[in-house]
């Protein structure tokens, strides 16, 4: 796509369409998860756009096969607008903005370039139904600053004891900067929806008792080989294996965010 999306200058107030996919802790199925994310919420008729937000290690476009001529790379070092680095990715229906895999220079952007890049994503989201942030892991600056510019954190965490606290300290930081946040949990690989329910209450219980806040389960995804087989096919779950449990976990998950 080499044209430039117009952007209304309305467009910077709006957040609540814009969901940052977390973790804390790496290694979880973040980018896995937002890309069939993407695509359910695509079938719904959903306009969206999925932004690489791992500035460290960017990984996106591999696990979409991609190879695309320009990057966020290019942005930050000024020669593309963020509209200019939007790619069309017609084998899911969604549009995408690649990271620069195997570059970490990225993730030493000054604050100030960082918070440019967000304003121009806050615009840039008036032409969408839904803008998903691929985050990184950790709770380091880049990532909270990216955050930043999210109406929704969607928190990923697994049933390791990792995972949860990792996802809680993400939850922590995030919320000491932004109590306005509106978090909502993921559990992601787990054996059953009982187990995914019982790994959210462990976080839900923390968090409740610490920081007096109850974010709900926006829903479970069960554990599925063949994620693993579709991640290196670099295929997207929904058009390798659209009727397998992870696909329909996720597919409930897009209904949800598009009746709320």
């Amino acid at each position: 796509m080499n044209s430039e999306i117009p952007i209304p200058q309305t467009a910077r107030a709006k957040k609540r369409n814009m969901i940052a996919i977390a973790s804390g802790k790496g290694g979880v199925g973040k980018t896995w998860f937002s890309i069939t994310l993407a695509q359910a919420l695509a079938k719904r008729g959903c306009r969206v756009l999925l932004f690489d937000g791992d500035l460290g290690l960017a990984n996106l476009d591999i696990q979409l096969g991609l190879m695309p001529k320009q990057d966020l790379s290019a942005v930050i070092a000024g020669r593309l607008t963020l509209n200019q680095a939007v790619v069309d990715f017609t084998g899911g229906g969604f549009h995408v903005i690649a990271g620069r895999s195997g570059s970490g220079g990225l993730a030493n952007i000054a604050s100030s370039r960082l918070q440019m890049l967000g304003d121009d994503l806050n615009l840039m989201a008036a032409n969408y139904d839904f803008v998903l942030l691929d985050l990184g892991a950790g709770v380091e600056r880049t990532v909270r600053q990216l955050a930043h510019n999210a109406g929704t954190c969607a928190v990923l965490l697994t049933d390791e004891p990792t995972s949860l606290t990792d996802a809680y300290a993400f939850i922590k930081v995030t919320l000491a900067e932004r109590p306005e946040v509106n978090f909502q949990v993921v559990a992601n690989g787990v054996n059953s929806t009982r187990e995914g329910e019982r790994t959210y209450n462990t976080l839900l219980k923390a968090c409740q008792g610490f920081l007096k806040i109850s974010p709900p389960l926006l829903g479970t995804i069960r554990r599925d080989p063949r994620v693993k087989e579709a991640i290196r096919n670099q295929t997207p779950l929904l058009t390798r294996y659209p009727n397998t449990e992870a696909a329909e976990d996720v597919e409930k998950i897009a209904t949800a965010l598009v009746s709320s």
